[in-house]
């Protein structure tokens, strides 16, 4: 897939959710000619970058140094540049033979990394995608209501409403028992617009759902009075003050969609299900190498943290553990690396899922339901 040298990303921070991953993993060369970098702004990380571009310099073949060369080029820019406003990383693939440059500033601190191969190393990018959700966040008491949407740790608020109460409903001569009643009325009109607010709110179906947190007597009345389709969509409620800080409020719904794996819990007992009744599914690496070029595969399984062990022929791509040459046709061997599977998947349009899982483990790490 060839690309044209115009820029993606740039200077401002991109949510992580927003980077195109598919589109990046079909960008690939005959030849080794894409440098990708991940780095942060700490000085550790730039000298680590810095030792590591130099070390894969010396080691180029001849051929390729003017490639290396014109792609650092390119990149320098962004890795000598000053941090925008909340950026803590940055993940930079470039390719001059390809006329290719993408600049993504994140909001999350980054291991370093550079890499210089036939495609750009987008694995990293995978395993954030996962840790870093796009969700809402619902905060609010009897009196007051703040939704928030929450971007790789960046939290943007998006609307804020409220009504107060003792101005409405003056006390006056009137009695304890049709003052609480008024209030009760109030609050609970309040609810429904916030209600018919969120059911309006575009961003709601592109995130993984919605936090409700806030005052217990407010918080527990809305989900009584939330229809199906939103209660669905609701991760996690938790007791919590409307002045919370930002910066708590964006923790501990991390850690609330962190803990909700729903999907990657349901695809891995799926996966299960399937390979303990004989069903269509593959695991290990040359079956779902083989069910990915067939393009049967439906979810690739990937355990969390794993690195493939192996080599690969690099003319007929069969796998193999060891040797220097193919022993089905004679081709030279290189390392099997997991970047390949999953640019392959990605390509192929199936799911990928980084999960943690025992019987995952147990059946080699790597595992897939199969279209047919």
């Amino acid at each position: 897939m060839e690309h044209s040298a115009k820029v993606k990303g740039g200077d401002v921070l991109t949510p992580v959710s927003e980077i195109d991953l598919r589109s990046l993993a079909e960008a690939r060369d005959d030849k080794d000619t894409y440098l990708s970098i991940y780095t942060s702004a700490n000085r550790d990380a730039r000298l680590f970058v810095a030792s590591r571009l130099k070390a894969i310099r010396r080691a180029l073949p001849k051929d390729l140094e003017a490639h290396f060369d014109k792609a650092l080029q390119m990149a320098e820019p962004a890795l000598v540049s000053e941090p925008v406003k909340g950026e803590k990383g940055c993940v930079i693939f470039a390719s001059a033979a390809k006329g290719f440059l993408g600049i993504y500033r994140v909001s999350v601190e980054l291991e370093p990394i550079v890499v210089w191969d036939r495609s750009p190393f987008v694995l990293p990018l995978a395993r954030l995608r996962r840790d870093y959700e796009d969700y809402g966040l619902l905060l609010l008491d009897s009196q007051e209501a703040r939704l928030f949407l929450v971007r790789s740790d960046v939290i943007e608020e998006k609307e804020k409403a409220s009504i107060d109460l003792m101005n409405r409903h003056k006390k006056g001569g009137w009695s304890q028992m049709r003052f609480n009643r008024l209030r009760r009325g109030a609050i609970k009109s309040f609810l429904a617009q916030l209600i018919d607010d969120l059911q309006g709110w575009e961003e709601l179906p592109k995130v993984k759902g919605l936090v409700v947190a806030g005052q217990s007597e407010a918080r527990s009345q809305l989900m009584e009075m939330l229809p199906p389709s939103l209660k669905s969509r609701v991760l996690d409620e938790v007791n919590l003050s409307i002045k919370t800080s930002r910066g708590d409020l964006v923790r501990l719904g991390d850690e609330i969609v962190r803990s909700k794996r729903s999907k990657e819990r349901a695809l891995a007992a799926e996966l299960k299900d399937t390979v303990l009744k004989g069903q269509p599914a593959a695991y290990g690496l040359k079956e779902v190498k083989e069910a990915l070029e067939e393009g049967r595969v439906n979810h690739l399984l990937i355990s969390e943290g794993f690195a493939l062990p192996g080599m690969i022929c690099v003319s007929c791509h069969h796998i193999h553990s060891e040797g220097d040459r193919c022993p089905t046709c004679g081709g030279e061997m290189a390392a099997l690396k997991l970047e390949e599977i999953y640019e392959m998947a990605e390509r192929r349009g199936a799911d990928v899922v980084l999960v943690e899982d025992e019987f995952l483990e147990s059946i080699g790490h790597v595992g897939a339901t199969l279209r047919y």
